[in-house]
């Protein structure tokens, strides 16, 4: 396989844009932002852009002015953007606040079977009793994971842990190594039984960043390795030629969706060298979605788990999203830092 060569240039450019898309919308304390500021933070990362990271803090800090809203797994994706800050200006308020986020989680949550947390919303009205969804593992999952890493707690960590194991178990289909979108407890089913691409990418990208947290020595990590290899093998041989996935995994009728492609590709590449071709197909299908002003386009509008495929084929694609923003953000920085895997 060829050494990983972009054009560095075309990237960075495309990145700018994005952001400077991003920071033209307005955000509540919600995922739409968590997932958004998340992308923004690992584009700073990855180009060094300090501008960037301001503007995050600029908007965490005036949001903070009035004290967290009442959360729920979505709202608490945003601590993610709170956990950057506190590493890269040493602020200990962003840490305080994340960690209120955290004890949440922890200890007030919903929770059902063992341990596993009920998918929330902020909302009164929309209410999922016992469902597991694959979303919950980069809004709570993967933020545990990283807060019990960043301060040593280990409550947190195994938390986090727990969820990604209790997900597996739940939503992981044994056959096609795919992830469904939920499960309901009550009911003891998969609901509709989709494999939706933008829920895998959930899993993918977060399993793909917890192995850089979780020791080779620590059990877990054979487990969610073992997950992430199966899956990403069987994700690889779904990529239409285009370089993108389609909305319903395993539908080629289905519409094209450029969030969740952002963020499978994005954990494609962290596998070095064995996914580059598809990597590379990824790229060049994910640029031509980013239109002039920084809009990530093609990009499906906030999904539940719905009632049958010709939901998930039906859901709007028409207008610019947090989450198609942030993911293609986290794919272009993991892009820029492919080069440094030897593997």
């Amino acid at each position: 396989m060829p050494p990983w060569v972009i054009d560095e240039e075309r990237v960075r450019a495309a990145i700018d844009r994005v952001v400077e898309r991003t920071f033209r919308m307005d955000f509540e304390w919600d995922w739409p932002a968590g997932v958004a500021f998340y992308g923004v933070c690992e584009a700073y990362a990855a180009t060094g852009k300090a501008e960037y990271l301001e503007r995050v803090k600029n908007w965490v800090d005036e949001n903070l002015e009035e004290g967290l809203p009442k959360l729920s797994v979505n709202g608490v994706s945003i601590g993610h953007t709170l956990l950057t800050l506190h590493r890269e200006t040493g602020e200990e308020r962003y840490l305080e606040t994340a960690v209120q986020m955290a004890d949440f989680l922890h200890k007030e949550a919903p929770r059902f079977g063992d341990g596993v947390l009920q998918h929330t919303v902020n909302s009164e009205t929309y209410i999922f009793p016992e469902q597991a969804w694959v979303d919950t593992l980069f809004m709570a999952g993967y933020f545990l994971l990283r807060i019990g890493a960043q301060t040593g707690r280990t409550e947190y960590f195994e938390d986090g842990l727990r969820q990604y194991h209790g997900h597996e178990e739940l939503l992981q289909d044994p056959v096609t190594n795919l992830y469904y979108h939920g499960w309901d407890n009550v009911n003891r089913n998969h609901m509709s039984g989709i494999f939706w691409a933008r829920g895998n990418a959930w899993a993918a990208l977060t399993m793909a960043r917890a192995l850089a947290i979780v020791p080779v020595t620590h059990p877990s990590f054979m487990i969610i390795d073992g997950s992430l290899r199966d899956q990403l093998s069987a994700l690889a041989r779904l990529q239409d030629e285009s370089g993108l996935w389609h909305t319903v995994l395993d539908d080629p009728t289905s519409p094209l969706e450029t969030s969740g492609s952002a963020g499978i590709a994005a954990a494609l590449l962290t596998r070095g060298r064995l996914y580059r071709k598809h990597a590379r197909r990824a790229l060049d299908g994910i640029l031509a979605r980013i239109a002039d002003d920084g809009s990530v386009t093609g990009v499906s509008a906030g999904t539940a788990v719905m009632k049958d495929a010709e939901g998930y084929k039906n859901v709007p694609a028409k207008r610019v999203q947090g989450w198609g923003q942030g993911l293609a953000l986290t794919f272009l920085a993991e892009a820029l830092r492919a080069k440094d895997n030897p593997y």
